[in-house]
């Protein structure tokens, strides 16, 4: 399936990057744009390679493409899915998803599928759903199954500025999905 990502992604290059916090700069970049372009939701999340190249990012499309599944992180997956061609991310290499936002449930089960080894997310959970975001029935050991599957979790990476993401998307009046 192609996905036809936002016009306005192919002039945010991705930095080629030494820690997580650059590569946070970059995913956040993405999803104030995606307010500001009014193409999406305040979510975005990239896919990294073990020497730091951004194999694929993606925005959240829920609302500009009408279809729930389109969440930054399944979008993301598709695009370094087609990039790389094959849907075993992991038979190409050991990948970190950066994320704005700890998975929702749909993607909580998404990352560990497509063989993602590692995840680094900015704003918790608590924060999204504070919002009005529906995240799904999530386990509260989420981090441990993770960890269980050799997924391993950073959180809270430039959290404050994440939050000035989510509160931008709410003052712009966007619609707040949450499947009701």
């Amino acid at each position: 399936m192609n996905i036809a990502l936002p016009e306005w992604m192919e002039l945010v290059k991705p930095p080629q990057y030494a820690d997580d916090e650059s590569a946070m700069r970059y995913v956040l970049t993405l999803a104030q744009r995606n307010i500001e372009e009014r193409t999406g939701g305040p979510f975005a999340a990239a896919l990294v390679s073990e020497d730091h190249r951004v194999i694929a990012s993606g925005v959240n499309l829920v609302t500009s493409l009408n279809c729930a599944v389109f969440h930054a992180e399944i979008v993301t997956i598709m695009m370094a899915s087609e990039r790389l061609g094959t849907w075993a991310l992991a038979e190409r290499g050991r990948f970190t998803m950066v994320i704005t936002a700890e998975p929702c449930a749909m993607c909580m089960g998404a990352i560990p599928w497509a063989g993602i080894k590692r995840v680094v997310s900015c704003v918790r959970d608590e924060d999204v759903r504070a919002v009005g975001f529906n995240e799904g029935n999530k386990p509260q050991d989420w981090i441990e199954h993770y960890t269980s599957q050799g997924i391993s979790v950073t959180r809270d990476v430039l959290r404050n500025e994440g939050m000035k993401v989510l509160e931008a998307y709410v003052a712009s009046g966007a619609v707040i999905y949450n499947g009701e």
